[in-house]
């Protein structure tokens, strides 16, 4: 398959690694062509790796995923926007505002959230929110933390869109998924950052996440 990733950042770096292991073609894409961080990726990244603008993405992926900062989240899916037309973009980002230093707060107070923001500005795109709630290590690689029986988060308006998210995911790993309903859900994953963050501050790492029993 062809994957675009939006972003030149850790996540997508990690994310972008990962597909390309698993045979699919990569393209990462940033405000300009021949960003540095994404000419050295894909460099690195070998020949199924490419790099591009955010429109240039767009046109090239069957599906993508947005891994900006939260405070360029809108602008890069919006670039894109033309070319993911009827396609699944794959929302990871969180609405993190570090304008006041750390830790950070977020753009929100509940009533919205960047995956619904997105899917407003881009109403035939298929947004999907998952990942945002884990460290991009686990998100690639789920089984190294308790044996992968943590659950993954997943919002959307379109089911066959979240079916074939989940799809591609369990080939990083992943088994147990937790449907929390249409974009909407996704205010619930953003809003759970400032735990997420007061937990790593205790633990003193990122990785760990969240198995619900009932």
């Amino acid at each position: 398959m062809k994957i675009g990733i939006l972003g030149t950042g850790m996540v997508g770096e990690t994310i972008g690694g990962a597909l390309i292991a698993r045979g699919h073609d990569v393209m990462m894409g940033s405000r300009s062509a021949g960003n540095e961080k994404a000419v050295a990726w894909a460099a690195k990244a070998g020949p199924r790796a490419s790099q591009g603008t955010f429109g240039d993405v767009g046109a090239f992926a069957e599906l993508a995923f947005n891994c900006t900062s939260g405070d360029g989240s809108l602008a890069a899916a919006t670039a894109a926007g033309p070319g993911l037309r009827g396609k699944i973009l794959v929302d990871v980002t969180n609405p993190l505002d570090f304008s006041k230093g750390r830790p950070p707060t977020l753009f929100f107070r509940g009533d919205d959230s960047l995956g619904e923001q997105i899917q407003r500005a881009l109403p035939d795109v298929r947004v999907v929110k998952a990942l945002n709630t884990i460290n991009a290590r686990l998100m690639v690689e789920p089984t190294k933390l308790a044996g992968g029986a943590h659950d993954l988060f997943i919002a959307g308006n379109d089911g066959a869109a979240k079916a074939a998210v989940i799809e591609l995911l369990r080939t990083f790993g992943w088994s147990s998924f937790i449907d929390l309903g249409d974009i909407s859900g996704a205010r619930a994953t953003e809003h759970y950052m400032p735990l997420w963050l007061r937990l790593y501050g205790t633990f003193q790492s990122p990785e760990f996440s969240i198995k619900i029993v009932r």
